[in-house]
């Protein structure tokens, strides 16, 4: 089969492509077709493919994850451009085989960095901390982590942020696109949440919560009182 639109690029083999599934206008599941037949994926008839190219051969196995990799601009509320970051999980999920393959990419002191996953539905950077083990609250036991598991349930395509503590040692992740971002979804919840009330005044409805107008009130009757005998 042959697309019209990308009949202008010059792809050498399919191994200078990566195919995601669209989810939501973003890139969603990566396919691994080297590995992995269509079918096994279970995509529905209207499931949405885009095509990536790349510049060099990659040829990704089942163990790897594809990140998105931003490093933060040391003294602006800013972040680098995104670059891609191939993670092994041969050895584990952990936030510490993570941490390693992210200070190696950037030739860094793993202690000298910190990482956060970034939440683009919220506009906010989730940190990953730098054990491998945490403690449960409620349990009060140690617990090995799994990156794979709530609450990062990091997967292919995730944005990884990088800050490196070396030139900038402050816990802030964010940037000035995330205040922008948050600020519009507030202002869109906020419409959202008054326009049914607007759409009732519009109609001539009240508003739920407000009290009903009395009834004017007629002419008062005379009234006759008869008291019955009740003995028998």
């Amino acid at each position: 089969m042959t697309l019209p639109s990308f009949s202008e690029f010059s792809i050498p083999s399919p191994a200078f492509l990566r195919a995601w599934t669209v989810e939501s206008r973003r890139p969603g599941r990566l396919l691994r077709v080297h590995y992995q037949r269509l079918r096994e994926y279970k995509l529905g008839q209207r499931t949405e493919i885009c095509l990536e190219p790349l510049q060099k051969e990659e040829n990704l196995g089942p163990q790897h994850v594809l990140l998105r990799t931003q490093m933060r601009l040391p003294g602006k509320r800013a972040h680098a451009l995104p670059g891609d970051l191939v993670w092994d999980t041969a050895r584990g999920w952990t936030a510490g085989s993570l941490r390693h393959q992210v200070a190696d990419f950037y030739c860094l002191p793993v202690e000298k960095i910190e990482i956060a996953k970034y939440l683009p539905e919220k506009f906010e950077w989730l940190p990953v901390p730098s054990w491998n083990q945490q403690i449960t609250k409620r349990k009060k036991k140690k617990k090995q982590d799994n990156l794979q598991g709530a609450p990062y349930h990091l997967k292919d395509g995730d944005t990884i942020g990088i800050k490196n503590l070396l030139v900038e040692d402050d816990d802030d992740f964010s940037a000035v696109r995330d205040d922008i971002g948050s600020e519009k979804q507030e202002e869109f919840a906020l419409g959202k949440k008054r326009s049914p009330e607007a759409l009732r005044v519009r109609s001539g409805d009240v508003p739920s919560g407000a009290a009903t107008p009395a009834r004017p009130r007629g002419p008062e009757a005379s009234l006759s009182i008869h008291v019955g005998s009740f003995r028998y």
